[in-house]
């Protein structure tokens, strides 16, 4: 049996749906699922955000899911919270493909939602994007520029494409890239990493808005944040 979630689900024919899985250890994984009708359907529980076990049959490209049973309570996301996993859910989707399907990232993305049901931060989003961003292979260092010098925690760095980071007329500081290096992140300076992290993921979910981004945009706030 696997682990997994379902990170996007679609109708397909009658009573079955078109997932797109995130699966412990295979990463990204595409499969057709038979929910059912009736007390017996499976619909409410092939839902983004519920840990799934289950079993994969097939060899093609779309695998075939069987066995299905919940392996724990749905994970309870509200508010801001939940548009954030909605964000993420988006992203692997964008950014995992056959070639890169993302194995190793099942254990983060649990720990992110679950850090996100506990109290909603931006610090694990931007971590749980750096730790794709390297399992891409597409992750820069931050603790030394292009040319291989440490940065300065005092001094400002430009990014540059395919290259790195260089010192002087840039907007990230190197104190805040040197603090994600270390997985550290103050609230005041996730402006900062939200930027940073959306230069460095544009190769890789392409020029198309995110939709979860305009959703989170659009989102009814309370009056006292209006």
């Amino acid at each position: 049996m696997y682990r997994g979630y379902v990170l996007h689900a679609k109708p397909y024919q009658e009573n079955s749906a078109l997932l797109k899985l995130l699966v412990d250890g295979l990463g990204r994984v595409d499969a057709v699922a038979r929910l059912g009708s009736g007390k017996r359907s499976l619909k409410s529980i092939v839902q983004p955000f519920q840990p799934l076990l289950f079993a994969l049959s097939g060899r093609s490209e779309l695998r075939n899911l069987n066995q299905i049973e919940t392996a724990s309570p749905a994970v309870p996301l509200s508010g801001d919270a939940l548009y954030s996993a909605i964000y993420l859910n988006e992203l692997l989707v964008r950014a995992l493909a056959q070639v890169q399907s993302g194995e190793s990232l099942f254990v983060p993305y649990h720990q992110t939602l679950i850090a996100l049901a506990r109290e909603f931060s931006q610090t694990p989003l931007r971590f749980f994007e750096l730790t794709l961003l390297e399992e891409l292979g597409c992750m820069p260092s931050l603790t030394h520029d292009a040319n291989g010098i440490a940065l300065d925690a005092a001094q400002l760095y430009r990014w540059l494409p395919e290259s790195g980071f260089l010192p002087g007329d840039g907007v990230f500081p190197g104190r805040v890239l040197l603090a994600l290096a270390a997985r550290e992140l103050d609230a005041a300076d996730w402006s900062y990493a939200k930027r940073l992290t959306r230069v460095l993921l544009q190769p890789v979910v392409g020029e198309r808005p995110l939709l979860s981004r305009q959703l989170f945009s659009n989102r009814a706030l309370p009056k006292n944040q209006e």
